[in-house]
C-alpha cells in the first residue's frame, strides 16, 4: 500500500492536520471578526508609517490579488499586500500589514534567524517535492539508500519550518509593538489584532507539527520495513 494512503500516517499526522484546521477557522473567524473594527490608517498606510519610523524607507509596498496572500519579498525588498488588507481600514487589515512589516524590518535589522531561513528556502523547497519523490522511489524500488536520501533531504523542510516559527512570531511581536508604540492602534483595541496574529502564528505551529510528525513516520516506516526485509 502506498504511504501516503497508509492509514498509519493519516493517524499520525492527524493532530497536526487537525490543528491545522483550527488554525484556519481562528484565523477566518478572527479576521472576519476584525474587518469590522475601523482603523485610523489603511494597513498599506500603517506598514508604510512603521517601515519608515525605523528608517527602512528603500521598502517597497504594492498591492497584489488574492486573500490572505500578503508577504514580504526580502530579495525584492517589496512588501506586498492582499487587496483587502492593501487598502482597508481596519483592525484586521493593520494587523496583517504590520506583521509582515514586522518580516522587513527583521531582514532591514539583519535578523539572524530571519537569514537562515531565508537561505533555507531553496532546500526546503527540495525537500518537500524532490526529497518526497526519492523516498517513495526508494521504497518501491526497494533501495534503502535512496529512500534515506529522501528523508534527508525532506529534514531541510523540517529545519526551515522549525527556524521559520520563531521569524513568524517575533514578526507579529515586533507588529503588536509597532501598532502601539506609534499609535496606530490604541491598547484598549489591541485584543482585535492580537486574535488575527496569534491565530495565524498557530497555522505555522500546525505546519511544523506535520513536518515533524511527518519525517518520524517517514524514518520509523522505513526502519520497519528494513527491520523486516531482515527477518
Amino acid at each position: 500500500m502506498p504511504i501516503f494512503f497508509d492509514p498509519a500516517y493519516m493517524l499520525a499526522v492527524a493532530p497536526a492536520m487537525l490543528l491545522a484546521m483550527w488554525a484556519q477557522w481562528r484565523v477566518q473567524s478572527s479576521f472576519a471578526a476584525a474587518a469590522q473594527e475601523p482603523a485610523p490608517l489603511t494597513g498599506a498606510a500603517a506598514a508604510r508609517h512603521i517601515l519608515d519610523s525605523a528608517g527602512a524607507t528603500d521598502v517597497e509596498i504594492e498591492a497584489i490579488p488574492g486573500k490572505l496572500n500578503d508577504h514580504y519579498d526580502p530579495q525584492a525588498k517589496v512588501l506586498r499586500l492582499s487587496e483587502a488588507v492593501y487598502g482597508s481600514r481596519s483592525l484586521a487589515a493593520v494587523g496583517i500589514a504590520a506583521h509582515e512589516a514586522g518580516h522587513a524590518l527583521q531582514d532591514a535589522h539583519r535578523s539572524s534567524l530571519m537569514a537562515i531561513r531565508n537561505a533555507a528556502v531553496n532546500v526546503a523547497n527540495l525537500g518537500s517535492g524532490f526529497g518526497i519523490t526519492m523516498f517513495v522511489l526508494g521504497l518501491m524500488m526497494q533501495v534503502a539508500p535512496l529512500a534515506w536520501l529522501g528523508i534527508a533531504l525532506f529534514g531541510g523542510t523540517v529545519f526551515f519550518q522549525l527556524v521559520n516559527l520563531p521569524v513568524e512570531i517575533d514578526a507579529s511581536n515586533r507588529a503588536k509593538a509597532q501598532l502601539v508604540s506609534l499609535g496606530i492602534v490604541p491598547a484598549a483595541e489591541m485584543p482585535a489584532v492580537n486574535k488575527v496574529l496569534n491565530a495565524a502564528a498557530w497555522t505555522y505551529v500546525a505546519a511544523t507539527l506535520q513536518s515533524v510528525l511527518t519525517l518520524l513516520y517517514y524514518a520509523s516506516y522505513l526502519t520497519g520495513s528494513s527491520n523486516d526485509s531482515e527477518r
